[in-house]
This record gives structure tokens, C-alpha cells and sequence, in this order.
């Protein structure tokens, strides 16, 4: 059955003979979708191409995220609502933005359809970072509200910065290059809790390490084209870059999940000292 899926797709295209927006990775050589309308693309989910590795190793996250993120949040211990449901969509956007970018990048609306889904795939991406990190902030400056308020303001600011350069970014480098300044505001709560001047639960900060790392080992293994640039034609359906990439991005936001929900159980109970 799955044998006659793939035969009815249609004629697959080479690299050379993909249209110019679509020819990013030139150590990708086969299996390029044709120019397609609205339903062939979605028809695109049902037969084998370059592109299918990508939908599904976040089409089917998103999924799980979507319906099995919010009963693993503890919303009766939970005294900040509003930081779960960020953390929420902070896990699912880019999820979202990715499954929509890689099945209709190939619509027949050419390069301008193109670049809108990359500028949605960009802004899921940001809101990962720009939520995902709004609790870790909070937590950390939890006895601290002044502070805490500054903070999460100066981070919006900065994330809305961040936001502009990654859409406007004409290269993967100079779009991963971006997120740098998110990553370093991260790093320094994360250097406040280790020194033991940020609160937060004793067993989050391992989490966030291990998100931050993951989703750095990603960008570095998407840049660098690892492993179709040692052979070139090898990896154009299959554990190429960029599904390597998608794949430990999934594995980051689950660390990123565990983090916050340890933070958001720690903060029902005050453990301030006093004034």
C-alpha cells in the first residue's frame, strides 16, 4: 500500500532543476518536489520526497505537543497561570511554523509564498525563545520583583530585536547568529542560579543546560551540512542535516518542558527569605 503511495507521487526534480528559492543545500541532489498548488502539497504527505523527513520529524511532535503537553502541566499547583500557558505555545509554535514552512515551500506561488513561510518558520523559532524563557526569568528572580519586572521587559525588548534579524537574515549563519543574544541573556540567569544567587527549583537548571546545548549541537549540525556534506546523494531523503537538526530541537523543548515544570511547581510554595 505504501509502495503505491510513493508511485503516485509525481516526477521528482534534481537540484539543478529545482527552482532557485529552493536550492539551499546543494549536497541535497535528489528528490526535489515540482512547482505545486495548494492540494498537491498537502497531497505531499503521502508519498516519499526530500522534504517528507522534515514534515514528520515535526508534524508528529506537534501533535503530542499539542494534545499531551497541557496534562503534563500541573495546573493545580500552578499559582502564575499566565507562565504555563506561554511555556504551551512557546512549545508548540515552532513545531507549527516548521510543519507549515516544509510542506508548502514548493507552492506554486514561488519565492514570495517561499519567503513568508521561512519569515513564519522564523517567528515560530523566536517564540520558543521569547516564551520559552519568560518563566525561567521569572523563577530566577522570583524574591526579587522590581528586578524581575525589568528583566522580563528588557528580554521582550530584546527578543523583539532578534525577531527583525532572523526574518531579515539572507543566510542560516547570519539567522543562527541572531538568537546568540537571546542565548546569552538565557546564560546569564542560568549563571545567577549556579552561583546561587537566582532562585528557582534545585533540579531545573540541569534541564535548561541540556536544552540549550541541544539546540545549539542543532544549529551547528544544520550549518555545517553534517552529514550529506561528506557524501554528497547519501542523505537526501533520510538523517540528513536538517531532520538531525529538527530532531534534537523536539529534544530540547522536551528539556525545556521539564525545566518549567519543575519552576512552576517550586514557585506554589514561597521560599523567599525575609526582608
Amino acid at each position: 500500500m505504501v509502495g503505491m503511495v510513493f508511485l503516485n507521487g509525481p516526477r521528482l526534480l534534481d537540484w539543478a532543476s529545482s527552482p532557485p528559492h529552493l536550492q539551499f543545500n546543494k549536497y541535497v541532489l535528489t528528490g526535489y518536489r515540482p512547482v505545486s498548488p495548494l492540494g498537491e502539497c498537502v497531497r505531499s504527505l503521502f508519498y516519499l520526497h526530500n522534504e517528507l523527513g522534515n514534515i514528520y520529524t515535526h508534524g508528529i511532535p506537534l501533535l503530542f505537543f499539542l494534545f499531551l503537553l497541557p496534562l503534563a502541566i500541573p495546573w493545580n499547583q500552578i499559582t502564575v497561570p499566565w507562565l504555563a500557558v506561554a511555556h504551551y505555545l512557546a512549545c508548540v509554535s515552532p513545531q507549527l511554523g516548521s510543519v507549515l514552512y516544509h510542506l508548502f515551500m514548493n507552492h506554486e506561488g514561488g519565492a514570495p509564498i517561499y519567503h513568508t513561510l521561512l519569515t513564519l518558520d522564523m517567528c515560530g523559532v523566536c517564540m520558543v525563545n521569547t516564551l520559552g524563557a519568560l518563566p525561567i526569568i521569572y523563577c530566577t528572580l522570583l524574591c526579587h520583583p522590581a528586578l524581575r519586572s525589568v528583566a522580563l521587559l528588557v528580554y521582550i525588548f530584546l527578543s523583539s530585536y532578534v525577531i527583525y534579524c532572523a526574518v531579515s537574515a539572507q543566510s542560516n549563519i547570519t539567522r543562527l547568529q541572531s538568537f546568540a543574544w537571546q542565548a546569552c541573556y538565557r546564560f546569564f540567569f542560568f549563571y545567577l542560579r549556579w552561583i546561587n544567587v537566582g532562585s528557582g527549583s534545585p533540579t531545573s537548571l540541569r534541564s535548561y543546560i541540556v536544552m540549550d546545548a541541544l539546540a545549539i549541537l542543532g544549529g551547528f549540525v544544520n550549518i555545517m551540512r553534517i552529514p550529506e556534506r561528506w557524501m554528497p546523494g547519501k542523505f537526501d531523503y533520510c538523517c540528513n542535516s536538517h531532520q538531525i537538526m529538527h530532531v534534537l530541537v523536539v529534544g530540547s523543548i522536551v528539556y525545556l518542558h521539564w525545566g518549567v515544570v519543575d519552576d512552576l511547581a517550586w514557585i506554589s510554595s514561597p521560599r523567599c527569605p525575609p526582608e
